[in-house]
């Protein structure tokens, strides 16, 4: 008999490749569904549009989308002795307080204020969150109104221009509907209004789930092993409705088609709330699901995804769902053919090994 070989163990150097820096993308593409989209759905790269994906897709088929919507989270402020401050504010909490990272020349102590925006002053309650990496604050009204109002909006740290409106528009999906993101659910921009009327004719239904991207998305690995790395938590939701929708697409033979890495993040973590061999749960809270290689997915069918950053959890979750080397072969074809990279950059369609 012959025997099975061990599962090959990754290390984080297996996600790492040269990105020449002219390919991130600084600006969106003049229309939404004008990017390129790779499809990687097959054994070889096909180079697409994005707004060809309808007829990539069946009907039958079921996209699911994350409809959390990206606040305006970044503030500058100061300390009362001058300093500069920059805030990001990571989570909103009741009571008009907010969890939020800040960068500072030394950090401020609790009790004492900063002054946002030459607008309104809050309050430094002390230091939370894993390794208190973050900053409880209190505002002295509703932040999310506050951050609106003054707020400026949570450019990825690779883009080097400041926000502008045009920035304000195009960094939100279309079908944004619940506040809470400081990062948006990338893949998702490059829908528009046609190309989600072209989908439904071509009889794709769509439900939503709600994750709220936190800026730890952005964040390498940087444990010396993948297995030692801690995942970031973020709020999610999967509702009753969405569960239904996918189990009538199961029945009928269609396929769930995930827009974005935040969506299997939060269908799987809905999966795994099931229990071993359960069905999808309906359900909201906290997820720090880590996706590498050799997990296995219940949900998901294809995905669609833009190009992520090197030794990023989220390149590891991609080479989880479609293949490290398929994934590998991909990532070197589209840096030849001059695809554009990271959250204003261009996408690709995986469907799941296996």
């Amino acid at each position: 008999m012959k025997t099975q070989p061990p599962p090959r163990t990754y290390g984080i150097e297996d996600f790492d490749f040269e990105l020449p820096p002219e390919l991130i993308a600084q600006h969106p593409a003049p229309q939404r569904s004008g990017s390129r989209l790779l499809d990687g759905s097959g054994s070889l790269p096909v180079d697409r549009l994005f707004r060809d994906l309808p007829a990539l897709l069946q009907p039958g088929d079921l996209l699911v989308c994350n409809d959390t919507r990206v606040i305006k989270a970044r503030l500058r402020g100061e300390k009362p002795t001058g300093g500069a401050v920059e805030a990001l504010v990571e989570r909103i909490l009741p009571g008009n307080e907010a969890l939020a990272h800040l960068r500072a020349s030394k950090s401020p102590r609790a009790g004492s204020t900063i002054r946002f925006e030459d607008a309104f002053d809050a309050e430094v309650l002390g230091r939370a969150g894993p390794e208190d990496a973050l900053f409880h604050l209190r505002f002295p009204a509703d932040p999310l109104l506050l951050l609106q109002r003054h707020g400026h909006v949570p450019l990825p740290p690779y883009i080097t221009h400041a926000d502008g409106a045009d920035d304000e528009a195009r960094y939100q999906t279309v079908f944004a509907q619940r506040p809470g993101a400081v990062a948006a659910p990338t893949a998702s921009l490059h829908f528009d209004e046609a190309l989600l009327q072209a989908l439904q004719q071509r009889g794709v239904g769509r439900v939503a789930v709600t994750l709220h991207v936190g800026a730890g998305t952005f964040q390498p690995v940087r444990a010396a092993s993948i297995a030692e790395h801690r995942m970031h938590s973020e709020w999610f939701e999967v509702s009753q409705q969405t569960v239904a929708a996918i189990a009538a697409t199961r029945a009928a033979g269609g396929r769930i088609v995930a827009a974005g890495t935040t969506t299997v993040r939060a269908l799987e973590s809905a999966a795994i709330r099931g229990g071993v061999g359960g069905s999808l749960q309906a359900c909201s809270g906290e997820t720090d699901i880590f996706i590498t290689p050799g997990f296995g997915f219940r949900v998901v069918d294809l995905l669609i995804t833009n190009f992520h950053l090197p030794r990023s959890t989220l390149l590891m979750l991609v080479s989880a769902f479609a293949g490290h080397e398929h994934v590998r072969a991909l990532y070197r074809h589209a840096v030849e053919s001059r695809y554009r990279f990271f959250s204003y950059g261009d996408a690709m369609l995986l469907a799941r090994a296996g």
